[in-house]
């Protein structure tokens, strides 16, 4: 059998991976990527073949002018997405929507996959492909509330590549795209003992204030600044998810309020709540120190791997009624 999965970037392709991990030696895998991502590319190549797609909207892009660019990843998925595969996974972003219609329009079964950050409203991209879709899955009994017909299957993470260990360092990253307000209140704060990833957000002033400090924009063995942290201040992404479940880290998040496509407000209380993490509502120095002490207080709350279940039922009930795969 063959199971097309979008791994989106950032969080989405953290889902991609996590399921895939279950996936390996049962079945072939073929992963739609956004173009020009070797991060993306670094993580799932291993595991199966790698065909990249354009990805058209960026997280503050207005839809309008996104549009040309969709349809041009449209036409892109119909020729990456093989006619006879026994399922199409879209782990989320809108570069999921193109390929995934096009798995639809050659009659390959649609599963649409909720991010672990939304508890008020749908992701735009699952609301998109709800309609299209052979499985709804989400990944908290609350997402029932938006979505009554879907299957909750609990929070996909990966597995750890490292044993978790107390390396002294507060782990700092904004993701992908860096966040400039929480890197710039931590850099006011006292804190010596500091490993900063910035993403796209230049590194050098953050260098030359703190010559200590290990700063870096990304680094493809990520896993191992996490699992080595002794507390996780991130952005309500990839790295919340990966840091409290994976490695079972005390995490801090610090939500980006530059990004108009993220969850809310109530969403990052909500995941906070569920994981036993801090949420910070001010980006201060004074308020992201309290919550590294308050941090320290506490241990994750641990959830066996969505990622198990979604995997038994892409093999034994939509892999018992598959085709054969013909390219």
């Amino acid at each position: 059998m063959l199971v097309v999965i979008t791994a989106s970037g950032g969080g989405h392709t953290g889902y991609a991976v996590a399921l895939a991990q279950h996936l390996v030696g049962r079945a072939d895998m073929l992963f739609i990527i956004p173009r020009g991502d070797a991060w993306t590319r670094s993580k799932v190549e291993r595991m199966g073949r790698v065909v990249e797609v354009t990805k058209a909207r960026r997280p503050n892009q207005p839809l309008a002018t996104a549009v040309p660019g969709l349809i041009k990843a449209f036409f892109e998925s119909l020729g990456a997405v093989p006619r006879g595969a026994t399922a199409f996974v879209s782990s989320g972003s809108n570069h999921s929507v193109p390929p995934a219609l096009a798995a639809w329009l050659k009659g390959v079964p649609v599963v649409n996959l909720e991010s672990s950050v939304r508890f008020t409203s749908l992701s735009s991209s699952f609301r998109a492909l709800k309609r299209f879709a052979r499985l709804n899955v989400l990944q908290w009994e609350e997402q029932l509330e938006l979505c009554p017909d879907g299957v909750v299957v609990g929070p996909l993470y990966e597995k750890p590549l490292y044993e978790p260990r107390d390396g002294g360092y507060v782990l700092v990253t904004g993701g992908t795209y860096g966040h400039r307000q929480l890197f710039d209140a931590v850099s006011r704060l006292g804190i010596e003992n500091v490993v900063l990833q910035t993403g796209r957000v230049d590194p050098e002033p953050y260098r030359k204030r703190h010559p200590g400090w290990r700063v870096f924009r990304f680094d493809p063995d990520f896993q191992r600044w996490i699992a080595g942290a002794s507390i996780v201040v991130t952005h309500l992404g990839k790295t919340v998810i990966d840091s409290a479940l994976s490695y079972g880290k005390p995490t801090v998040i610090v939500p980006n309020p530059e990004w108009r496509l993220t969850a809310g407000w109530r969403d990052a209380e909500i995941l906070a709540e569920k994981l036993n993490a801090v949420l910070v509502r001010e980006i201060s120095p004074e308020a992201i120190e309290e919550a590294i002490r308050e941090a320290r207080r506490r241990s994750p709350r641990r959830y066996r791997n969505g990622a198990e279940e979604l995997a038994r039922i892409l093999l034994e009930e939509l892999g018992s009624a598959a085709k054969p795969h013909t390219k």
